[in-house]
Protein backbone atom coordinates (compact mmCIF):
# COMPACT_ATOMS: atom_id res chain seq x y z
CA UNK A 1 0.00 0.00 0.00
CA UNK A 2 1.40 3.40 -1.00
CA UNK A 3 1.58 5.85 1.88
CA UNK A 4 -0.60 8.78 0.84
CA UNK A 5 0.16 11.38 3.51
CA UNK A 6 2.43 14.35 2.94
CA UNK A 7 5.17 15.11 5.47
CA UNK A 8 3.04 18.00 6.78
CA UNK A 9 -0.04 15.78 7.14
CA UNK A 10 1.91 13.12 9.04
CA UNK A 11 3.39 15.76 11.38
CA UNK A 12 -0.11 17.07 12.06
CA UNK A 13 -1.11 13.63 13.39
CA UNK A 14 1.58 13.67 16.09
CA UNK A 15 0.88 14.33 19.77
CA UNK A 16 4.36 15.43 20.93
CA UNK A 17 4.80 13.91 24.36
CA UNK A 18 6.51 14.84 27.63
CA UNK A 19 4.97 12.96 30.54
CA UNK A 20 8.00 12.24 32.72
CA UNK A 21 7.79 12.75 36.48
CA UNK A 22 10.94 14.90 36.51
CA UNK A 23 10.00 17.13 33.55
CA UNK A 24 10.88 20.77 34.20
CA UNK A 25 10.19 24.17 32.65
CA UNK A 26 13.08 24.00 30.16
CA UNK A 27 11.76 20.65 28.93
CA UNK A 28 8.29 22.07 28.33
CA UNK A 29 9.73 25.12 26.57
CA UNK A 30 11.66 22.79 24.26
CA UNK A 31 8.61 20.55 23.72
CA UNK A 32 6.37 23.48 22.74
CA UNK A 33 8.97 25.04 20.45
CA UNK A 34 9.51 21.71 18.67
CA UNK A 35 5.76 21.14 18.31
CA UNK A 36 5.34 24.59 16.77
CA UNK A 37 8.37 24.22 14.49
CA UNK A 38 7.32 20.82 13.17
CA UNK A 39 3.59 21.46 12.96
CA UNK A 40 2.60 18.74 15.41
CA UNK A 41 -1.05 18.58 16.43
CA UNK A 42 -0.66 18.67 20.19
CA UNK A 43 1.70 18.64 23.14
CA UNK A 44 0.78 15.77 25.48
CA UNK A 45 1.55 16.65 29.08
CA UNK A 46 0.32 16.03 32.61
CA UNK A 47 -2.22 18.52 33.91
CA UNK A 48 0.10 20.60 36.17
CA UNK A 49 2.05 22.30 33.33
CA UNK A 50 -1.04 23.05 31.18
CA UNK A 51 -1.08 26.80 31.92
CA UNK A 52 2.66 27.07 31.16
CA UNK A 53 2.30 25.29 27.81
CA UNK A 54 -0.82 27.29 26.92
CA UNK A 55 1.16 30.49 27.46
CA UNK A 56 4.08 29.16 25.41
CA UNK A 57 1.75 28.19 22.56
CA UNK A 58 -0.65 31.14 22.69
CA UNK A 59 0.33 32.29 19.17
CA UNK A 60 0.44 28.73 17.79
CA UNK A 61 -2.19 26.38 16.32
CA UNK A 62 -0.67 23.52 18.38
CA UNK A 63 -3.15 22.14 20.92
CA UNK A 64 -2.41 21.59 24.61
CA UNK A 65 -3.49 18.14 25.79
CA UNK A 66 -3.80 17.14 29.44
CA UNK A 67 -3.41 13.56 30.64
CA UNK A 68 -6.03 12.76 33.28
CA UNK A 69 -5.92 10.00 35.91
CA UNK A 70 -2.50 9.29 34.47
CA UNK A 71 -1.02 6.75 34.12
CA UNK A 72 -2.95 4.25 36.26
CA UNK A 73 -6.56 5.40 35.95
CA UNK A 74 -7.11 4.57 39.62
CA UNK A 75 -8.87 7.72 40.78
CA UNK A 76 -12.61 8.22 41.25
CA UNK A 77 -14.89 9.53 38.53
CA UNK A 78 -15.40 12.75 40.52
CA UNK A 79 -11.64 13.24 40.81
CA UNK A 80 -11.15 12.74 37.07
CA UNK A 81 -14.01 15.13 36.26
CA UNK A 82 -12.46 17.77 38.53
CA UNK A 83 -9.05 17.26 36.91
CA UNK A 84 -10.62 17.61 33.44
CA UNK A 85 -12.45 20.80 34.45
CA UNK A 86 -9.31 22.26 36.02
CA UNK A 87 -7.17 21.41 32.97
CA UNK A 88 -9.68 23.04 30.62
CA UNK A 89 -9.82 26.14 32.84
CA UNK A 90 -6.02 26.32 32.63
CA UNK A 91 -6.02 26.15 28.82
CA UNK A 92 -6.22 22.51 27.72
CA UNK A 93 -8.08 21.94 24.47
CA UNK A 94 -7.66 18.16 24.42
CA UNK A 95 -8.11 15.61 27.21
CA UNK A 96 -6.63 12.08 27.33
CA UNK A 97 -7.98 10.15 30.33
CA UNK A 98 -7.17 6.64 31.56
CA UNK A 99 -10.14 4.39 32.25
CA UNK A 100 -10.46 2.59 35.58
CA UNK A 101 -8.81 -0.62 34.39
CA UNK A 102 -9.64 -2.47 37.61
CA UNK A 103 -13.37 -1.83 37.18
CA UNK A 104 -13.18 -3.06 33.60
CA UNK A 105 -11.35 -6.24 34.69
CA UNK A 106 -14.13 -6.78 37.27
CA UNK A 107 -16.64 -6.66 34.41
CA UNK A 108 -18.21 -3.45 35.69
CA UNK A 109 -19.07 -2.00 32.29
CA UNK A 110 -21.71 0.31 33.79
CA UNK A 111 -18.92 2.06 35.72
CA UNK A 112 -16.77 2.41 32.60
CA UNK A 113 -19.73 3.87 30.70
CA UNK A 114 -20.63 6.31 33.48
CA UNK A 115 -17.02 7.46 33.77
CA UNK A 116 -16.84 8.00 30.01
CA UNK A 117 -20.19 9.81 29.88
CA UNK A 118 -19.25 12.26 32.63
CA UNK A 119 -15.82 13.11 31.23
CA UNK A 120 -16.96 13.33 27.61
CA UNK A 121 -19.92 15.53 28.63
CA UNK A 122 -17.55 18.08 30.24
CA UNK A 123 -15.36 18.06 27.12
CA UNK A 124 -18.27 18.38 24.71
CA UNK A 125 -19.76 21.27 26.67
CA UNK A 126 -16.46 23.15 26.28
CA UNK A 127 -15.85 22.01 22.67
CA UNK A 128 -12.76 20.08 23.80
CA UNK A 129 -11.47 16.90 22.13
CA UNK A 130 -11.63 13.79 24.37
CA UNK A 131 -9.57 10.61 24.21
CA UNK A 132 -10.23 7.42 26.17
CA UNK A 133 -7.07 5.46 27.05
CA UNK A 134 -7.74 1.73 27.30
CA UNK A 135 -4.20 0.52 28.26
CA UNK A 136 -4.56 -2.55 26.04
CA UNK A 137 -1.54 -4.41 27.43
CA UNK A 138 -3.69 -5.36 30.45
CA UNK A 139 -6.85 -6.24 28.53
CA UNK A 140 -8.32 -9.18 26.67
CA UNK A 141 -9.70 -8.62 23.18
CA UNK A 142 -13.19 -8.98 24.66
CA UNK A 143 -12.48 -6.16 27.13
CA UNK A 144 -11.06 -3.93 24.38
CA UNK A 145 -14.17 -4.56 22.29
CA UNK A 146 -16.46 -3.82 25.26
CA UNK A 147 -14.87 -0.39 25.87
CA UNK A 148 -14.96 0.45 22.16
CA UNK A 149 -18.64 -0.50 22.01
CA UNK A 150 -19.30 1.88 24.92
CA UNK A 151 -17.31 4.57 23.10
CA UNK A 152 -19.42 4.04 19.99
CA UNK A 153 -22.45 5.00 22.10
CA UNK A 154 -20.89 7.80 24.17
CA UNK A 155 -18.83 9.28 21.31
CA UNK A 156 -15.55 10.58 22.70
CA UNK A 157 -13.37 11.97 19.91
CA UNK A 158 -10.84 9.11 20.14
CA UNK A 159 -10.19 5.75 21.74
CA UNK A 160 -6.49 5.31 22.49
CA UNK A 161 -4.34 2.20 22.81
CA UNK A 162 -1.97 2.96 25.67
CA UNK A 163 -0.37 5.38 28.11
CA UNK A 164 3.17 4.35 27.17
CA UNK A 165 3.71 3.53 30.86
CA UNK A 166 2.24 0.01 30.88
CA UNK A 167 3.84 -3.32 30.00
CA UNK A 168 3.25 -2.76 26.27
CA UNK A 169 2.30 -0.07 23.78
CA UNK A 170 0.36 0.20 20.53
CA UNK A 171 0.08 -2.77 18.20
CA UNK A 172 -1.23 -2.90 14.65
CA UNK A 173 -3.69 -5.64 15.66
CA UNK A 174 -5.13 -3.50 18.46
CA UNK A 175 -5.53 -0.47 16.20
CA UNK A 176 -7.32 -2.60 13.60
CA UNK A 177 -9.58 -4.15 16.24
CA UNK A 178 -10.49 -0.82 17.81
CA UNK A 179 -11.18 0.80 14.44
CA UNK A 180 -13.31 -2.15 13.37
CA UNK A 181 -15.52 -1.73 16.45
CA UNK A 182 -15.84 2.08 16.57
CA UNK A 183 -16.11 2.53 12.80
CA UNK A 184 -16.59 6.10 11.60
CA UNK A 185 -18.14 7.24 14.90
CA UNK A 186 -14.88 7.54 16.87
CA UNK A 187 -11.24 7.96 15.84
CA UNK A 188 -8.32 5.83 17.04
CA UNK A 189 -5.09 7.11 18.59
CA UNK A 190 -2.05 4.83 18.72
CA UNK A 191 0.46 5.51 21.49
CA UNK A 192 3.33 3.69 23.16
CA UNK A 193 6.43 2.36 21.43
CA UNK A 194 6.06 4.37 18.19
CA UNK A 195 9.68 5.36 17.63
CA UNK A 196 10.29 5.20 13.85
CA UNK A 197 8.56 5.92 10.57
CA UNK A 198 7.85 2.29 9.68
CA UNK A 199 5.92 1.80 12.95
CA UNK A 200 4.08 5.10 12.53
CA UNK A 201 3.16 4.16 8.94
CA UNK A 202 1.86 0.76 10.05
CA UNK A 203 -0.35 2.39 12.71
CA UNK A 204 -1.79 4.91 10.25
CA UNK A 205 -2.47 2.21 7.67
CA UNK A 206 -4.21 0.14 10.38
CA UNK A 207 -6.61 3.04 11.04
CA UNK A 208 -4.93 5.38 13.54
CA UNK A 209 -5.63 9.08 12.99
CA UNK A 210 -3.39 10.34 15.79
CA UNK A 211 0.01 9.15 17.05
CA UNK A 212 1.22 9.71 20.60
CA UNK A 213 5.02 9.66 20.68
CA UNK A 214 8.10 11.38 22.05
CA UNK A 215 9.87 10.44 18.78
CA UNK A 216 7.85 12.67 16.45
CA UNK A 217 10.88 14.60 15.23
CA UNK A 218 12.76 11.43 14.30
CA UNK A 219 9.66 10.01 12.57
CA UNK A 220 8.99 13.15 10.51
CA UNK A 221 12.67 13.61 9.60
CA UNK A 222 12.89 9.97 8.53
CA UNK A 223 9.79 10.28 6.34
CA UNK A 224 11.03 13.58 4.87
CA UNK A 225 14.31 11.89 3.88
CA UNK A 226 12.40 9.01 2.23
CA UNK A 227 10.19 11.44 0.30
CA UNK A 228 13.23 13.37 -0.94
CA UNK A 229 14.93 10.13 -2.00
CA UNK A 230 11.89 9.02 -4.02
Amino acid sequence: MTFQLSVTELANMVDHTLLKADAQKAGFEKLCQEADDYGFKMVAINSAPVSLCRELLKESPVHVGAAIGFPLGQTTIATKVFEVTDAIKNGADEIDYVINIGELKEGNLAYIEQEMKEIVAVCQAENILSKVILENCYLTDEEKIAVCEIAKRVKPTFVKTSTGFGTGGATVDDVKLMKEVVGADVKVKAAGGIRDFSTAKAMVEAGAERLGTSSGIQIVNEYQALVKKS
